[in-house]
């Protein structure tokens, strides 16, 4: 594990090259990072050996996308992305053997991407429970009417895993199905990309607004049983934080890193640099402290899961969710100030990160959501 954590690191400074001109909006080669990441032996990392993967516990490959996390292009160069990997997982562990055959190899090789339509513009993300989205039966096909915003990676992916209502007199939890869709389906559009902090963002890296209209697919695209809905994303959101947790601490460790050398070169009057400002070194000191204790709460979480499955380690998942999406954002912040007007410009990533992960604190599952998870375990304990 160590040498394949150091050949990530590795790796991950020959990326900073490509960084500047991907936010600059300038042309990327994907396969170009894809084929060096292959060549080291950093694919898919995620996914047993004999689906061509590392075949690596969760709690290492936490300690891997920590590293891949200091780059925006870390995950993607690996085909360790979400939305993609949580959906490999999905269909890995539950896809019909032809489900597997249809979407998972291509995912799982990389040849294509994937998104995951569930949040509605007109429905509150916080109650799942009140999606719209229908997929009605009509013969051996579904008909699926939709209409869902914030697909992530929707721009150029070859098919989404749809959460739509297919038992509507069912419990409020059994209503939904997940249900896969390719995205050349007659009633499939992709309306737009929606800008992010003025960042409309393509391929890849940018959120879409879709609708499905009449789309028809074969029932044989369900996913699990009908009415397993919000249980397949359980399973899927768990290690998916996981998976998130560990890039946001990969990001703050990096926006630490550049904060201190920034620091300790940039003159403020002849004889003194930033560093030597005591209230510069204790803005240091405390993205330090909450990296570190982030580090290992997720660590922790990570072997929770490995042991208990993701249901025994629901609370120590949405305790990570909160508190290290809030870390980020904490760190970002002090880091920009640090920097003072350049940490406004695209010169460095931190206006970069500072945009787009904003949204730490709201995507799977708000913050307040999770704390009140925490609060109730801790109420009924005591």
């Amino acid at each position: 594990m160590d040498q394949l954590l150091s050949v990530a690191r590795e790796f991950i400074v020959w990326l900073e090259a490509y960084e500047r001109p991907f936010v600059n909006d300038e042309h990327l080669d994907i396969e170009l990072i894809r084929h060096r990441a292959r060549s080291l032996g950093l694919w898919a990392p995620h996914l047993p050996k004999d689906h061509g993967g590392l075949g690596l516990s969760l709690t290492d490959f936490a300690q891997l996308s920590e590293i891949l996390g200091r780059s925006p292009l870390g995950h993607l160069a690996c085909n360790c992305q979400a939305p993609d990997i949580g959906n490999m997982e999905l269909l890995l562990e539950y896809g019909s053997e032809s489900q597997q055959r249809q979407f998972f190899e291509p995912l799982a090789s990389g040849q294509v991407r994937s998104c995951f339509a569930m949040t509605e513009p007109h429905q509150p993300g916080s109650n799942p429970t009140m999606l719209a989205g229908k997929a009605e039966k009509d013969g051996s096909d579904y008909v699926i009417n939709a209409h869902k915003w914030f697909a992530s990676s929707a721009d150029g992916s070859a098919f989404a895993i749809v959460m739509a209502k297919t038992n509507p007199e069912a419990k409020p939890y059994q209503q939904y199905s997940q249900i896969l869709v390719p995205t050349d389906t007659p009633g499939f559009e992709r309306v737009r990309n929606i800008p992010v902090m003025g960042h409309v963002g393509s391929g890849y890296f940018s959120h879409a607004e879709v609708r499905f209209t009449d789309c028809r697919v074969p029932q044989s695209h369900l996913i699990g049983e009908e009415g397993s809905g919000f249980a397949l994303a359980q399973q899927r959101l768990g290690p998916g934080r996981i998976h998130h947790c560990m890039r946001w601490i990969g990001i703050a460790q990096r926006a630490l890193d550049i904060s201190c050398t920034y620091a300790q070169s940039r003159a403020i009057t002849p004889d003194e640099v930033l560093a030597d400002r005591q209230v510069v070194r204790h803005a240091l000191a405390r993205s330090h402290a909450e990296i570190q204790a982030s580090r290992l709460m997720v660590l922790d979480a990570a072997g929770q899961v490995d042991r208990l499955g993701t249901r025994g380690a629901r609370v120590a998942i949405s305790t990570i969710k909160f508190f290290v999406a809030g870390m980020l954002q904490r760190v970002l912040d002090r880091a920009i100030q640090i920097h003072g007007a350049l940490g406004l410009t695209d010169e460095t990533l931190l206006s970069y990160w500072y945009r787009h992960e904003r949204a730490a604190r709201i995507y799977d599952g708000p913050d307040e959501v999770h704390m009140d998870v925490v609060a109730r375990d801790l109420l009924k304990k005591s």
